[in-house]
């Protein structure tokens, strides 16, 4: 009995570290939680209304995501991510997606592909029903997804990360000049020439999209 009333003391503290988490990273996202500011677990757990320990933990995970860093004695230091950051982490991801979307036109069963078509409509129907953490968890969930069918699981692992650390900030302002949707549509575009079997095509929209999404990052300026 004893063990079973842990086992789901266990359960609900996860739900609330999770909670959290998602709590943060949406005040991340809107730019209520600043780049270069420091912000300490108790000072956070107040205005939640819960214990320190939940928001630690989930301020822990936002760290391994590098979206904040720990600051001894202090709390946690929201990530700046300055232009040659992203100018770098773009360039990487170009080197990376471009030409694997190209092969994986070329390999993927059309079955495979097909199956990702939901998630490119959520995402852009999250961007028009301005839901920032949909959009973001869409968008993710697509382009991990298709990396995924190259077989190279490293190689997902890799973009991931950089998708993390290039995280926009400030998307709230974007999301005001309508400035998503169009972003968003360039996902049903590219599966479409995938589909079609349009490797260079692929390649072509990729890069573009990969473009839009900086100069979605220049326009904000909160990099």
């Amino acid at each position: 009995m004893g063990h079973l009333k842990q086992k789901n003391l266990i359960t609900t503290r996860e739900r609330l570290r999770d909670q959290v988490a998602h709590a943060l990273r949406a005040a991340l996202i809107s730019g209520e939680l600043r780049p270069g500011e420091i912000y300490s677990a108790p000072g956070l757990a107040e205005d939640f209304g819960i214990s320190a320990t939940p928001v630690r933990e989930a301020m822990l995970d936002l760290a391994r995501e590098g979206l904040v860093e720990p600051v001894r004695n202090k709390g946690f230091r929201v990530t700046e991510v300055n232009e040659r950051d992203l100018d770098q982490f773009t360039e990487i991801r170009g080197l990376i997606e471009i030409p694997m979307i190209g092969r994986i036109t070329r390999t993927a069963a059309r079955e495979d592909l097909e199956v990702l078509r939901p998630i490119a409509e959520e995402i852009v129907r999250a961007a028009r029903d301005h839901d920032l953490i949909g959009y973001l968890e869409a968008d993710r969930r697509f382009h991990l997804s298709l990396l995924a069918l190259s077989g190279n699981d490293r190689l997902v692992e890799t973009v991931g990360d950089l998708r993390k650390r290039s995280r926009l900030y400030g998307l709230t302002t974007l999301d005001e000049r309508d400035q998503l949707t169009p972003s968003a549509e360039e996902h049903i575009e590219l599966l479409d020439l995938m589909l079609a079997g349009d490797a260079a095509g692929a390649e072509r929209c990729m890069a573009r999209h990969l473009g839009h999404v900086r100069s979605l990052w220049a326009q904000d300026g909160t990099a």
